[in-house]
Formats: structure tokens, sequence, C-alpha cells
């Protein structure tokens, strides 16, 4: 029932996932804090991460999918 509406997040936030580091595939609940470029104003909630394959956890250990595809390009590279 928790939406961005009622957190009152507008998509302009920066987001700090604590915890994220060295999680495995097991579904984990995180903390996120969200704070406002303008107001300054934080709101922290809950979330649920997954990471169900191999995959997944090569693209988190990468810090995305595009740095991900980045790297591997430039393996092929050399």
């Amino acid at each position: 029932g928790v939406t961005t509406a009622s957190l009152g997040l507008d998509g302009t936030e920066v987001f700090d996932v604590a915890g994220l580091e060295g999680r495995a595939t097991a579904p984990s609940t995180l903390a996120v804090t969200a704070t406002h470029p303008v107001t300054g104003s934080v709101t922290t909630f809950d979330v649920t991460v997954r990471v169900d394959t191999a995959r997944e956890q090569a693209y988190l250990r990468a810090g995305g999918v595009l740095p991900f595809v980045l790297l591997q390009a430039l393996r092929g590279a050399t």
C-alpha cells in the first residue's frame, strides 16, 4: 500500500540504499533514504531487494547494467 504519492516523492530525490553491499540472492529488506535536492527533506522507507540470477549479481557488482555492458565491451576490445 506504500506509493510514491503516499511517501511524498516526486522523482527528483537522491536515493541511498543502506546495506546493499555483499547481498546474495536471497531477498533482503533494506532501508532507503530519499533526500529532496531542493528542500533537503528526507524520507526513509523499507524496500525488498531481490537479486535472483547470476546475471543480476554481475550487474550489481558492476554498478548497474550500463557499467556491466561497458566492462564487457572493454574486455572484448583488448
